[in-house]
């Protein structure tokens, strides 16, 4: 029983189940959002637009009705006064539903493409920030050179400096990289290397 709730513990306490349960929240938020952006304010748009087109008051009216059947409507002693359409015996296409189904997909992808948009944005400002910023080891190593930090344009050279020698580091490491897999292939040629040198050895001839 001990071993179970230590396993209950940890499985509870790891990181992707407590990223899963943040989701989950936000994510009900998130359709709150989009059904009151939706029902309350674009729908009502739409249904204007659709009782000046069609006479239609709302999006729940939009029926082609392949079998259509009434029903009585009844005063409050029991008379006959009219007929209405009984759409539980009626076989009919709901286009209402569909334009709905539509409209709540354009505007929850719309809606997450601006939030994805918006955390991209912020991500890579705060990229740029932390790299323009000098860590503890650079105001070090500034101050070995001389460099005052309220020297903005001598901090930003050095920062540049950096940044170029950084760079440089990296493209010298692919290049390393990728002269040693190609020492690799040629020390282990595979089926397909093989071929390749017979190949460019038969068009030498």
């Amino acid at each position: 029983m001990t071993k179970f709730f230590q396993e209950f513990k940890k499985f509870i306490t790891r990181g992707n189940v407590v990223d899963m349960a943040v989701g989950v929240t936000v994510g009900s938020a998130f359709t709150a959002i989009v059904n009151g952006l939706s029902n309350n304010i674009l729908k009502p748009i739409i249904n204007w637009f659709l009782a000046m087109l069609l006479g239609k008051d709302s999006l729940k009216e939009i029926f082609t009705f392949l079998i259509r059947a009434e029903k009585d409507v009844l005063d409050a002693e029991g008379n006959v006064i009219g007929k209405e359409v009984d759409l539980a015996s009626s076989i009919y296409i709901d286009w209402g539903a569909f334009i709905n189904a539509v409209l709540n997909f354009f505007i929850i992808a719309f809606v997450l493409f601006s939030i994805v948009k918006i955390v991209n944005k912020v991500r890579e400002d705060q990229k740029k920030m932390f790299k323009s910023i000098p860590s503890k080891a650079d105001r070090k190593e500034m101050k070995k050179l001389g460099i005052k930090l309220h020297d903005e344009d001598a901090v930003k050279a050095y920062m540049k400096k950096k940044e170029d020698e950084a760079k440089a580091k990296e493209e010298a490491a692919k290049a390393e990289a990728a002269e040693k897999a190609r020492l690799e292939r040629e020390a282990n040629p595979t089926t397909e290397d093989l071929l390749k040198m017979i190949l460019a050895e038969i068009k030498k001839d």
